[in-house]
């Protein structure tokens, strides 16, 4: 194992770690091939990090954000219990296939489970098969559905 991983860390980022979310941010556009995308103003994602029902988790190896994943705690009005939309998930290319990925989804889990909350679901393109793999490969069940984007600009 690459000696880079064996002192990795992944912890939830609040307000006070405005700098390793915009890093985390930039390593999403880079893994997904973005161009970069527009990002709030500081006031804004301090505010997003400073809300409990928005989690970003980043994995850190040797003060470097090696990967991450940002995620929405969705409260549900049919039951007392919430869901969690896995929004982004990212490692580094260095860094993939190092298992920081599927430890980022057992943090994920685990943050689930203290909140009470049962079940986290993710959305991945038809296409992206690397990533349909990787969540298969982690526990997670596939459904069929058919998901619809609007537009609100005219």
């Amino acid at each position: 194992m690459n000696q880079k991983t064996k002192s990795f860390e992944i912890k939830r980022r609040d307000a006070s770690d405005l700098v390793l979310f915009k890093s985390l941010v930039d390593l999403f556009n880079t893994v997904f091939e973005e161009d970069s995308l527009h990002i709030g103003n500081d006031a804004n994602l301090s505010g997003l990090l400073g809300n409990l029902q928005f989690i970003a988790l980043v994995a850190l190896a040797e003060n470097e954000v090696a990967g991450g994943l940002t995620a929405y705690e969705l409260p549900l009005y049919y039951t007392e219990h919430a869901e969690v939309f896995l929004y982004d998930l990212a490692v580094k290319p260095e860094y993939q296939r190092m298992g920081i990925g599927k430890k980022l989804i057992r943090s994920l889990k685990q943050q689930c489970l203290r909140n009470g909350i049962k079940e986290f679901f993710v959305l991945a393109h038809e296409e992206d098969e690397h990533a349909i793999e990787f969540y298969r490969s982690t526990g997670g069940k596939s459904e069929r559905v058919v998901n619809f984007l609007y537009e609100t600009s005219e």
